[in-house]
C-alpha cells in the first residue's frame, strides 16, 4: 500500500494552504487533497522536501488562526492531472493499434499529434486545435472517433478550430461525433448548460470560481461586468448570496444560455441580465461590489465601474489582468545534480518573486488609475486600497492572470 505524507489543515483555509504549497513547490500535485470528517484537509506533499518545511512559520505565513500537522495518509486518488495523463496513453494506444490494423504505419509524428489534454463536459469531449492534424484521421471517418470515445468513456466529440473575430469570440468547433453540441457541466455544485459551437467554457477560472464563492456578499449588490455564461455570476449568486447581481453580457449566444443557467440553478429571481455593450448600461450608483472578468485587460470597462460604485459607502472592484512579466537572462551554472536541484528551485523562487514584482507594479499604477477615474466621474476625493492580488493562472512563462481585489471609499 502506497503512503503518502500530507499536510493536514482546516477546510475553510485549505485553498491558501495549497496555493502557498504549490508557491514554495511543496505540493505533490500527482494526488488530490482530500476532505475528512472532521472538517480537515489533507494535502499531499513531496516526500523528498518535507524536511524543509517548518510548520509554525508555514501557519504564521498563511493563516495564523489555524493549524496544520503532517500525517501519512494511504493510496490517496490520483489527481486530474495523472488521470488524463493515464487516459493520455490509452489514446495513444488506441490511435496506434487502430491504424495499424486499417495497415497504416505508425510514427513519431502521428504520437505527437495525439493531444495530451483536452475538455470533458458530461459525455462530450472537446479536443483542441493542433491535435488530430493530420490528414489520416479524417481518411479514416467516424469508426476511429467511435473508438476514441470508447477509450475516454464519453459519447461524443468535438474539436475547436479557432476563435471567430466577429467580436463576440464564438467558437468555432466541428462535431466529430454525435449531433448535439449542447452540454452540461458541473463545476462547486453548480450548473452550466450551453452549446460549444456558440460558447466558450473556460475551465482554468475554477480556483477564481471557487475563491468567489467563498465571499459573503449577503445583502450586497453585484455587477458582473463581462457575464458570459454565467462563469462567475452564478457563484456570486448560488455560494456568495449576494443580494442581486446585474449580469451584463453582448453575446446574444451567451445572454441565452446565462439565462437558462439563472433557472436551473434557481436563482434567476435574484438577477437582472442587460444584453448589449456594457459601456451603455444605464445604472449608476448601485454596486457594493463590481467583477471585471475579462482579458487579456478589462480596462475599458474601468470607467463604468467606477461609474456603478456607490457614491456614499464605495465597493470593491475585481479587475482581472494578463500580467507580463520581463524575461530576464541569469542562467545559473550547475557542477552536480544535487546543485541543479538547487539551482532549479532558486530560479523558479526568482521567477515567482519577479512575477509578484510585477503584478504589484500593475496593481500599484491600477490603484493610482482608478483613484483618479472615481475623483473624475463623482467630482469628490477617493481613496484606493489594495486588499488582495490573486494568481489563477499563468498562459506562458511569462504571462500570468491575476486578480486585483481593490476597495475604492470616498472621503
Amino acid at each position: 500500500m502506497v503512503v503518502i505524507p500530507c499536510l493536514k489543515v482546516p477546510q475553510r483555509h485549505a485553498q491558501m494552504y495549497r496555493k502557498y504549497l504549490l508557491s514554495q513547490g511543496v505540493l505533490d500535485r500527482k494526488y488530490c487533497a482530500q476532505k475528512h470528517s472532521d472538517g480537515t484537509v489533507t494535502l499531499p506533499v513531496i516526500s523528498s522536501v518535507l524536511a524543509q518545511l517548518d510548520l509554525v512559520a508555514l501557519t504564521k505565513d498563511v493563516a495564523q488562526d489555524s493549524f496544520c500537522e503532517i500525517v501519512d495518509i494511504q493510496a490517496p486518488p490520483l489527481s486530474k492531472k495523472e488521470k488524463v495523463k493515464s487516459s493520455h496513453k490509452r489514446l495513444i494506444e488506441t490511435s496506434q493499434s487502430f491504424l495499424v490494423s486499417k495497415g497504416e504505419k505508425w510514427s513519431e509524428d502521428l504520437e505527437r499529434d495525439i493531444p495530451s489534454r483536452w475538455q470533458c463536459h458530461g459525455d462530450l469531449v472537446l479536443f483542441s486545435e493542433g491535435s488530430f492534424s493530420n490528414a489520416i484521421w479524417k481518411e479514416i471517418g467516424s469508426e476511429f472517433w467511435t473508438a476514441v470515445a470508447l477509450t475516454l468513456g464519453v459519447k461524443r466529440i468535438a474539436q475547436i478550430k479557432k476563435i471567430s473575430l466577429d467580436g463576440y469570440r464564438t467558437p468555432i468547433v466541428t462535431m466529430l461525433l454525435g449531433d448535439s453540441s449542447y452540454v452540461t457541466h458541473i463545476d462547486n455544485h453548480i450548473r452550466y448548460e450551453f452549446d460549444v459551437t456558440k460558447c466558450m467554457f473556460s475551465s482554468g477560472n475554477i480556483t477564481e470560481k471557487l475563491r468567489i464563492a467563498s465571499f459573503d456578499c449577503s445583502g450586497e449588490t453585484v455587477v458582473d461586468l463581462y457575464a458570459g455564461i454565467g462563469y462567475f455570476t452564478l457563484p456570486y449568486l448560488v455560494h456568495a448570496m449576494a443580494a442581486h447581481v446585474h449580469a451584463c453580457e453582448w453575446n446574444p449566444d451567451a445572454v441565452k444560455a446565462l439565462q437558462r443557467n439563472l433557472q436551473v440553478n434557481g436563482v434567476s429571481d435574484r438577477c437582472t441580465v442587460h444584453q448589449g455593450d456594457n459601456r451603455q448600461l444605464p445604472l449608476c450608483d448601485l454596486a457594493d461590489r463590481v467583477n471585471l472578468g475579462l482579458i487579456p485587460s478589462s480596462e475599458e470597462g474601468w470607467p463604468v465601474a467606477c461609474r456603478l460604485l456607490k457614491r456614499d459607502t464605495g465597493g470593491m472592484l475585481h479587475i482581472h489582468q494578463n500580467v507580463t512579466t520581463p524575461f530576464h537572462h541569469e542562467p545559473l551554472e550547475h557542477s552536480s545534480s544535487d546543485v541543479e536541484k538547487g539551482s532549479s528551485m532558486e530560479e523558479s523562487s526568482l521567477r515567482i518573486q519577479r512575477d509578484m514584482q510585477a503584478c504589484t507594479a500593475w496593481a500599484l499604477e491600477t490603484a493610482k488609475r482608478i483613484c483618479t477615474l472615481l475623483s473624475d466621474i463623482t467630482g469628490s476625493k477617493w481613496k484606493t486600497n489594495i486588499k488582495h492580488i490573486e494568481h489563477v493562472k499563468t498562459y506562458a512563462p511569462h504571462i500570468s492572470h491575476v486578480v486585483l481585489d481593490l476597495e475604492c471609499k470616498p472621503l
